[in-house]
């Protein structure tokens, strides 16, 4: 489970540093390295991203993994207030 949410959260930032490149020089890497945003490989390329992006969502169900919080019942703070 550990390389898939690795993997996921790989392709999720290579789809956010796509979308930088098209946000800040109107450049589409996927589409520049598959010759076009509609061939085959690209829209391939497009959906794993986008899968990976729904499979992220689970990660939010772990932010008090992540950001180092105690329990409610212990008294501790930040995130899990």
């Amino acid at each position: 489970m550990k390389c898939l949410n690795f993997f996921a959260l790989l392709l999720v930032i290579l789809g956010a540093l796509n979308w930088g490149l098209w946000g800040f020089f109107q450049f589409d890497f996927v589409a520049w390295l598959f010759k076009g945003n509609t061939t085959l490989l690209s829209r391939l390329c497009y959906a794993v991203i986008g899968l990976a992006g729904v499979w992220s969502i689970s990660f939010f169900g772990k932010c008090k993994e992540i950001c180092g919080c105690k329990h409610k019942e212990s008294g501790g703070g930040g995130c899990c207030k």
